[in-house]
């Protein structure tokens, strides 16, 4: 993995529509719970990229498609590189929720 697939970022709304396809899909939101707690996407689960080493507690199917976000993407791009070390298989960095433009859950 090089640097250019730490800063790629995806479309979040498209991600957003294809994390409600999948029927075992998870949402993850890698902000800091404040972040979190100040608004985020319905369904989204948080857990901070700083602790995303905690991921196997709270996220026990590996193979079940994991579809991160943050802020503008960049932490969720770490995020998704770390998770693909721990061997989660289908990880996907959707973005940030700056270009969310759907309803927001507080």
């Amino acid at each position: 993995m090089g640097l250019f697939d730490l800063l790629k970022r995806g479309d979040i709304n498209r991600g957003v529509e294809e994390f409600l396809a999948s029927p075992n899909g998870v949402l993850l939101d890698v902000r800091s719970r404040s972040e979190y707690a100040e608004g985020h996407i319905p369904g989204s689960v948080n857990l901070d990229v700083a602790f995303i080493g905690n991921a196997p507690q709270k996220l026990k199917d590996k193979a079940a498609p994991l579809f991160v976000y943050c802020y503008s993407g960049a932490r969720s791009g770490q995020a998704v590189a770390a998770l693909k070390r721990m061997g989660y298989e289908n990880v996907q960095n959707i973005g940030g929720i700056a270009a969310y433009r759907g309803k927001i859950e507080r």
